[in-house]
């Protein structure tokens, strides 16, 4: 195979259509999804005949996209050829841009995570940030060789929707903010890199990158949320991401819940992790072990306890509401925080769930995220991925730039 993208996949766009195409993204999907598999067995599982696998297959293998392994045999009948993705057909990056930190990170076709880049920061001028994308992106290009450099096929986008907003909350000056808000950041991404950008609310994207990887490959109906700086979620559906017609659908950080003083807050001013970082403030505690990498929180043990209580009980309510909408078979709550404390906040939602009246509510489980920290930059990252080489599905992004 080349070093380049051959035409045959540069074509694998968005736009293109065609029953060869879809044909081509189901069996890349089914490979993804179940691993190695022979021609026999994709087969069977496409309901296609024989002769149009072969075909199919041919061409991908020609392409560099499927790789064959070992032959295996059977008691009878010829020999079959277990079929995989070739991880270094394609790379994908995802961008994360987050409102204490920014990661970038390098996918290649078959999903595994080649490498990572991280910033810390306390709200970083847009001139700031676009140095360390830079920068960033120069180190990832250089973990994988030279002559595969060209095969990156994309770059997807996870940012909050409205990122100059909740000044108070960010604790960032006031002309920083308004900096942000003229701040065209998908087009000032697209001049720096050469590749196709794909934007995405970040914890959509999040939510994307665990129906891809995650419960999405035993759950078809789950509602997710995501505890970043500020709680989000995304909804799947029927094995499919729910965005909306403008892509805000599951904006589960707005939705009421009890205030413990009485009346009602928003779930995003119950349970994100803002609110940790201020308690520490004032307890004296720096808070910046929050957000460096490797994500060590075994300071400030008082106030993350006080915290997972707080944000439990409004993430059972939360919970609660939404399974009474949709009846979703699994509430999965990851979040930007340590695999322990994770499991924590989620005994802690079980427990406040099973004081909460639920009659009437079909039943679901709640369930811990499996991505963590690397969610969002991760679902970016899936964007390009999916877009190009796998079946069309709502997780998929049209480019726009």
């Amino acid at each position: 195979m080349n070093s380049e993208l051959p035409i045959s996949l540069s074509r694998r766009g968005t736009s293109q259509t065609g029953v060869r195409l879809y044909h081509e993204r189901l069996i890349l999907s089914l490979v993804r999804s179940h691993g190695a598999l022979p021609k026999a067995e994709i087969t069977r599982l496409t309901g296609l005949s024989a002769q149009t696998i072969s075909v199919i297959v041919r061409e991908l293998e020609k392409d560099g996209l499927l790789t064959k392994g070992e032959a295996v045999r059977g008691k009878v009948g010829q020999p079959s050829q277990p079929l995989s993705l070739n991880p270094d057909a394609a790379f994908f990056v995802g961008l994360k841009v987050g409102r204490r930190s920014s990661d970038l990170l390098l996918l290649d076709l078959s999903g595994r995570v080649r490498n990572t880049v991280h910033m810390p920061y306390h709200f970083p001028t847009p001139a700031e940030f676009l140095r360390f994308a830079v920068k960033g992106l120069e180190k990832l290009q250089k973990t994988i060789a030279p002559e595969l450099r060209s095969r990156i096929a994309g770059l997807g986008i996870a940012a909050p929707f409205d990122l100059w907003k909740w000044q108070e909350e960010m604790g960032a000056e006031h002309d920083v903010m308004v900096a942000w808000q003229n701040f065209d950041l998908m087009a000032e991404v697209a001049k720096i890199c050469a590749w196709p950008v794909y934007p995405c609310n970040d914890a959509t994207a999040a939510c994307a990158a665990e129906l891809l990887l995650g419960n999405g490959q035993r759950h078809r109906d789950f509602a997710y949320f995501y505890i970043g700086y500020f709680a989000g979620g995304g909804l799947v559906l029927n094995g499919q991401l729910h965005q909306g017609p403008t892509g805000n659908a599951a904006a589960y950080g707005s939705l009421p819940v009890p205030r413990p003083s009485g009346g009602s807050e928003q779930l995003i001013r119950e349970a994100s992790l803002y609110l940790l970082e201020k308690e520490l403030r004032s307890d004296g505690v720096t808070p910046d072990f929050m957000w460096q990498d490797g994500n060590d929180w075994s300071d400030g043990r008082p106030q993350i306890e006080r915290w997972l209580r707080g944000a439990a009980k409004g993430l059972a309510i939360a919970a609660a509401a939404v399974a009474a909408v949709v009846e979703c078979k699994a509430i999965v709550i990851d979040g930007a925080m340590p695999g322990g404390i994770r499991n924590q906040l989620v005994e802690a939602v079980r427990a406040q769930l099973a004081r909460i009246n639920l009659d009437g509510i079909s039943p679901f489980v709640v369930k811990e995220g499996s991505i963590g920290v690397d969610a969002r930059a991760l679902g970016a990252a899936s964007l390009p991925l999916f877009a190009k080489f796998m079946t069309d599905r709502d997780v998929l992004f049209k480019e726009t730039i």
